[in-house]
């Protein structure tokens, strides 16, 4: 949520607002106009992804290395929990107990990873991008600081489960075996056949990677564009006579307030999907045709 008071300072007026804070901090020096652009660096995402992701490895660690055997703390217990949680359902979505050993803890890692990088929205939305306009000297420069409302972030983690995939597919199946599967699943093994099944095949690849990530990245950011509209209410009352304006900083208080609590349960959830979907993605990999 955001005072408003930042907002009326930096923008001429909503429709600037909103758009300067959409706008990425990145390699072309102003925002992009593609939903998705790969010749554009977003260092904004990549900053607070990298930043976070290692967060969330020191706060496993730092949990993992206390640990006792005795009753545990409320953190060590939360852990165990979540540990216990995202075990069963690796268990039950991929049967190689070898693999497990390395999925479980990726899928772990995937959830607090994206649950930490959702978070990022219940922060002030004028907090960081205004501090970085002050430490940069520039008035107007971009900052977005919630990496999964980047659509370029989320596929970025979309595709690294699907090489995943590629390397389970050729893993467990062979090489061989993979590309066999490729030409004759799931219409049946004849060579008129041959090329239907691999369009098919690269077809369901693309769907689940970037249903994968667009999925992820509409929530976040329709939360953030959420955050934004309310925080143009407490912007706006200044200008208002005063019962207008009161009401309207009201409004911005009481819709604030339960927009953040109502998108706890949106970034919980979220982060939850996503690594599940990266679960069933990997386990389906363990499938043959």
């Amino acid at each position: 949520m955001s005072t408003g008071h930042e907002a009326a300072e930096q923008a001429p007026n909503a429709g600037a607002y909103v758009l300067h804070h959409l706008g990425n901090l990145n390699s072309a020096g102003h925002p992009q106009t593609a939903i998705v652009d790969f010749s554009i660096i977003n260092f904004d995402t990549l900053f607070f992804a990298i930043l976070l992701g290692s967060a969330g490895i020191f706060l496993l660690w730092r949990v993992a290395r206390v640990a006792t055997a005795g009753v545990p703390g409320r953190a060590q217990a939360a852990l165990e929990i979540l540990i216990e949680m995202v075990g069963n359902q690796a268990k039950g979505i991929v049967h190689n107990e070898q693999s497990r050993r390395f999925v479980a803890p990726l899928a772990l890692t995937v959830f607090v990873w994206v649950f930490l990088m959702n978070s990022m929205d219940f922060l002030p939305v004028d907090l960081l991008p205004a501090l970085w306009q002050k430490i940069s000297g520039n008035p107007h420069a971009y900052l977005r600081v919630v990496p999964t409302a980047d659509l370029n972030g989320t596929l970025g983690l979309s595709v690294g489960v699907l090489l995943l995939c590629f390397f389970y597919n050729i893993k467990v199946k062979g090489l061989g075996g993979w590309v066999h599967e490729l030409f004759t699943a799931p219409f049946g093994n004849h060579p008129l056949l041959y090329i239907p099944n691999l369009a098919i095949q690269i077809i369901e690849f693309m769907a689940k990677t970037v249903s994968h990530g667009m999925r992820l990245w509409g929530n976040m950011y329709a939360g953030e564009l959420l955050f934004l509209l309310i925080a143009l209410m407490g912007m706006a009352f200044p200008s208002l006579p005063i019962f207008g304006g009161s009401l309207l900083w009201l409004g911005h208080l009481i819709t604030g307030t339960l927009w953040a609590l109502f998108h706890i349960f949106i970034v919980v959830l979220q982060a939850f999907i996503f690594m599940m979907l990266t679960l069933v993605y990997i386990g389906q990999a363990h499938e043959s045709h």
